[in-house]
């Protein structure tokens, strides 16, 4: 999962950022409006933190503006502004959910999984693939009902390759999907990364195999009976 920050406040953003790699999610974290138009240009995210107090925008505007382009992402604001008629301002606008700050990192990811959960865009909250599932919104990996312990760069992977199951996955876009904004990975880290998760993977009847694709990528194959 990939989620997009708008916060002023670089110790707040800091601590979010923390809050949300801990868990295992990818997020992108800006400090204006602007910044954040051009992030969702150029990248797809699952979900938007959005500051309301910016300084070059108010956040409400920002959110209105998404709306109107038909952008269903789900928004959850996080504000100081606390008055009931501020909340409902934010609502109307077009959030899916208000936190005011100050606020728990637990309930932060609590709401951020329900959000996920209920988003008409999500249409696989839960993967499957052969005697392979992957809930999305816990991280939780499972083989034939038995967990499976992953890094969160080997869930990453396992993810990409599942919702694209039987489909060649580029290693350009293997590397985009681990990447945070100015933190690209190589080549080498995906040939890395796809190495531990079959070795993890090995031992488990998951009824697939990953196959390397020669100067293409990765595929998810289906073993057949």
């Amino acid at each position: 999962m990939r989620i997009l920050l708008i916060e002023d406040s670089f110790r707040l953003r800091e601590l979010l950022c923390e809050a949300i790699r801990s868990v295992g999610w990818k997020i992108d974290a800006f400090e204006t409006a602007q910044e954040g138009r051009l992030a969702l240009d150029g990248a797809d995210y699952d979900l938007l933190l959005l500051d309301l107090g910016l300084p070059d925008e108010d956040g409400i505007d920002v959110l209105k503006s998404l709306r109107a382009a038909r952008v269903q992402m789900p928004v959850l604001v996080l504000t100081a502004r606390g008055a009931i008629d501020e909340r409902i301002a934010g609502l109307d606008a077009g959030a899916d959910d208000y936190l005011a700050k100050p606020f728990h990192n637990g309930e932060l990811i609590a709401r951020i999984r329900a959000l996920i959960r209920r988003a008409p865009h999500t249409t696989m909250p839960t993967l499957e693939f052969a005697n392979l599932t992957f809930e999305v919104a816990s991280q939780r990996v499972a083989c034939a009902g038995v967990d499976i312990a992953l890094a969160p760069s080997e869930k990453d992977l396992l993810e990409l390759l599942m919702r694209n199951g039987g489909r060649v996955v580029s290693k350009a876009k293997i590397e985009h999907a681990f990447s945070e904004y100015g933190d690209e990975r190589s080549t080498n880290a995906v040939e890395l990364a796809v190495s531990r998760l079959r070795k993890k993977l090995e031992g488990h009847p998951t009824g697939s195999s990953i196959e390397t694709v020669r100067g293409v990528g990765y595929m998810m194959r289906e073993e057949r009976a």
